[in-house]
């Protein structure tokens, strides 16, 4: 029998875990194995749970999620971080997707969503959903003051890709699987795997996660 995916909720609001227990705990096929209301608790949680994946909330007190997701992220074997947000994307959780966090959710998704992108994550696939790519796209593309030397450094990025790299970032910007890119490019799953192997390394990112975050800088979407 299949090993359930162990989660730990870190939140400072006793509401929203409680929420996110009773989601999670719906599902067989995962396993709440702690919870933390700030990021120094889910320090201590983590290193006693080793849980395959932490739901993160960004903003708290005593320490906040981004600077948990470091530190867990710079662990051995570290988790798997999905950061949790209200409804803006704002510069924190760019820096907590910059750093290697490997999803992105909203309070307000749907249950169901939720349990599907912990899923996802937990099999090594980063989940960045369209509503969320939206939000990041909005952010990416404010403050030109602020945002200017980023976009350039992207747009370099990117001009090292050829044509079919190009098309591929970009659809992992818009949220789509490997399948689903495959489709759309008329490719075999295998050659979107080659591809996205080749942009890792051409963006030096870790994850297709950082490649959206270099698309959507660029301005591209």
């Amino acid at each position: 029998m299949t090993s359930r995916i162990r989660v730990v909720v870190v939140d400072d609001e006793p509401l929203a875990r409680s929420a996110l227990t009773l989601i999670l705990g719906g599902d067989p096929e995962l396993e709440l194995v702690g919870e933390a209301a700030d990021g120094a608790e889910a320090i201590a949680v983590v290193r006693a749970q080793a849980p395959d994946v932490v739901l993160m909330d960004i903003r708290m007190p005593v320490r906040d999620g981004l600077d948990a997701t470091r530190e867990l992220l710079d662990r051995a074997d570290p988790p798997r971080v999905v950061v949790l947000t209200t409804f803006n994307a704002d510069e924190m959780v760019l820096q907590a997707l910059r750093i290697g966090a490997h999803g992105f959710l909203l309070k307000d998704t749907p249950p169901a969503e939720i349990v599907a992108a912990v899923k996802q994550v937990a099999a090594g696939r980063p989940m960045l959903s369209p509503s969320v790519t939206a939000q990041l796209i909005s952010v990416a593309t404010a403050a030109p003051s602020r945002e200017d030397e980023a976009r350039v450094r992207a747009n370099q990025a990117l001009d090292t890709l050829t044509e079919r790299e190009r098309d591929i970032a970009d659809a992992i910007a818009r949220g789509l699987s490997n399948s689903d890119i495959a489709k759309e490019l008329h490719l075999s799953v295998a050659t979107v795997k080659s591809h996205i192997t080749r942009l890792l390394l051409k963006l030096d990112a870790e994850n297709r996660v950082q490649i959206a975050i270099v698309v959507l800088h660029a301005g591209q979407r």
